[in-house]
């Protein structure tokens, strides 16, 4: 029996809000976490307050207050329903097969057999048989990680790889499926505590993979994201888009270089993040270690 995540809410309203001391603040289409559906908008204010981190508040109010199913994206001060007992492990990796275009303009795997099961049996005893094949592909092929090797000729490769940087990770996921621009902005994180975490960017884009529309108008981060989730000492960055740079905007790739340079691996075509609580869950990505090789597949997945 699959265990399913209980369901969550969240509140959206306008908000004007009095301090005790002078001046006031207003927020327009804001949205909050909701511990339940079933809250006064008295609650509401009182969590929007402790969200915001605010002191010496006076009155705050609320109009066009809606409450709806929604994912939570990570709320400040929100106590959310327990999680179930049973550990529930999500796949978050793209399988792999014959044919699958994984980025445009790279090759395809191509599978093909080294020993098939009918010439097996002249060399194992009667009922025993063996399938051997071989795959041909390049590293950048479904769910993959980079490692600094990828980008520099100095870098670590991934048989230099530290198991403890790749299994068994806190993730910070951050939902930003809904945005209304490409690139993810610094000032997402600014709430997250990414120092050692697995940093997950669920842009939705994993919708189009293995499509045409994959290709273009991909969500990715921005220089100074990187560089700030660098700074912060995040251990992994993951997306679920074409890439974590922008490919539209020439041959520059700065997130990859400023992630790798310093030792911030890289995950790109994930999925399934939106499966994902934006805190709480445990983030595994280790490729084989390869040496002289600095991107691979793996069997991305997370423990919730």
């Amino acid at each position: 029996m699959t265990e399913t995540a209980p369901a969550e809410y969240r509140a959206h309203f306008d908000a004007t809000v009095s301090f005790a001391n002078g001046g006031g603040l207003r927020a327009e289409g804001f949205r909050l976490d909701l511990p339940s559906a079933e809250l006064t908008e008295d609650d509401v204010a009182r969590l929007f307050v402790q969200h915001l981190g605010l002191a010496l508040v006076s009155s705050v109010q609320l109009t066009g207050l809606s409450i709806v199913a929604e994912q939570h994206r990570g709320s400040r001060g929100i106590e959310t329903p327990a999680a179930p007992a049973a550990r529930r492990v999500v796949d978050l990796s793209h399988p792999i097969r014959a044919g699958l275009v994984t980025y445009p303009g790279l090759p395809a795997p191509v599978i093909t057999p080294h020993l098939t099961r009918e010439d097996s049996r002249a060399r194992y005893a009667p009922g025993t048989e063996f399938a051997m094949d071989v795959i041909t592909m390049i590293g950048n092929t479904g769910t993959y990680l980079d490692s600094p090797y990828h980008r520099y000729a100095d870098g670590g490769d991934l048989a230099s790889l530290d198991l403890s940087t790749l299994v068994g990770l806190r993730a910070e996921v951050v939902h930003v499926d809904d945005a209304t621009d490409r690139g993810v902005p610094a000032e997402v994180f600014f709430d997250r505590d990414v120092a050692g975490a697995a940093v997950l960017v669920h842009t939705g884009w994993d919708a189009h993979f293995g499509t045409p529309a994959y290709a273009s108008g991909a969500p990715y981060l921005t220089e100074e994201a990187a560089a700030y989730l660098a700074e912060q000492g995040a251990a992994l960055v993951g997306i679920d888009s074409l890439n974590i740079d922008d490919t539209e905007s020439g041959g520059s790739r700065p997130v990859h270089s400023l992630l790798l340079a310093e030792g911030v691996h890289v995950v790109e075509h994930l999925t399934r993040l939106g499966e994902l609580p934006a805190r709480g869950a445990r983030f595994t990505a280790a490729p084989p270690a390869v040496e002289g090789f600095g991107t691979f597949p793996v069997r991305a997945f997370a423990e919730v």
